[in-house]
């Protein structure tokens, strides 16, 4: 039986899987690469290097499974792996960590319905109770606990694989590598972000980030403060055709160690990351955004994590590209 299945059980009510939204703010950014952020085009694809790399993604998963009163009860779920790439081209894990736990503000839960918490799972995250009667506040807390988890999982992967890297070897991952210096300092390690609430840019710079042809970087610009705990450099990249589409279709940014090999290398880097765009990572959402090898990550745990309540897995949508330049 389900843990939530004993909560309900000792008088909570079912939930139906409420989520929550994050935003981020801007960040001021500075040019490191030329005097103003122009667009740079790759090398032809027959002329790209793919060296030896692990890829490294998590996942994360959470619901309301129950309440007790106006108390949201959450299932949370998260994992992270990273899968090296043998010279047959095949991934194998080589480190993998994954939580499943409760999320609930004990101190506002009625007593059976705690104990009966207790007793069913020993795995709780207790959250502070003032944003209970907040439901919309109180799921921006719940979503920003299941991140911060996640993120702890991914950094300490991270970390170990760094020190495990071959002489000549990369670790590419779905994310900041600011969370860590020794991550961000580490000379081969590369990180590939595909949201974009934070806004780095403005004015012309911007609308040449947002308007960058497929297979074509930006100039390259450090990162400091804000979300960020390291210094990194850091550049925009089209993996495909936006026209037709939208600004942000295929647009990924990517961080690196702030050294300037990055940015003598930042094209050549940034053809190696455009290889990895093929083959699709359909039907995953954002596959526009996402490198195959990480999907290759995402799907690895999608498929060893335990089913939601109810036994669905949601997949969205993806859209195929539009033919046109890079395509």
């Amino acid at each position: 039986m389900s843990w939530w299945r004993a909560v309900i059980e000792a008088g909570a009510v079912a939930g139906n899987g409420g989520r929550g939204d994050e935003s981020e703010a801007f960040h001021q950014a500075d040019l490191v690469e030329g005097s103003e952020l122009e667009s740079h085009a790759l090398a032809d694809r027959a002329a790209i290097r793919v060296p030896s790399a692990s890829f490294l993604n998590g996942i994360e998963r959470w619901s309301v499974v129950a309440y007790d009163g106006v108390v949201q009860i959450v299932n949370a779920y998260v994992a992270a792996a990273v899968r090296r790439r043998d010279a047959r081209g095949v991934l194998h894990t080589t480190g993998e960590l994954r939580r499943s736990f409760a999320i609930a503000p004990r101190e506002r839960m009625r007593l059976p319905v705690r104990q009966a918490l207790e007793a069913a799972i020993a795995d709780i995250e207790d959250v502070d109770g003032d944003l209970v009667d907040q439901p919309a506040r109180y799921l921006e807390m719940i979503e920003s606990t299941v991140r911060r988890t996640r993120a702890h999982l991914e950094r300490e992967l991270a970390e170990d694989a760094v020190r495990d890297l071959g002489d000549d070897e990369w670790l590419v991952l779905d994310g900041l590598l600011s969370r860590s210096p020794a991550v961000a300092k580490h000379p081969r390690t590369l990180g590939v972000i595909k949201s974009h609430g934070a806004q780095f840019l403005e004015g012309r710079g911007l609308e040449r980030a947002l308007t960058l042809p497929a297979g074509h970087r930006t100039s390259v610009f450090a990162v400091r403060g804000g979300h960020t705990r390291t210094e990194v450099y850091s550049w925009y990249l089209r993996l495909w055709p936006w026209e037709g589409n939208d600004l942000l279709y295929g647009l990924l940014r990517v961080e690196a160690r702030a050294d300037t090999e990055t940015i003598r290398r930042a094209t050549e880097l940034s053809g190696w990351l455009w290889a990895e765009r093929a083959p699709l990572a359909t039907p995953a959402a954002r596959w526009d955004r996402l490198l195959y090898p990480l999907h290759d990550v995402e799907e690895y745990l999608n498929a060893r994590a335990p089913r939601a309540p109810g036994g669905s897995r949601t997949r969205l949508r993806a859209r195929l590209p539009v033919g046109g330049a890079g395509a």
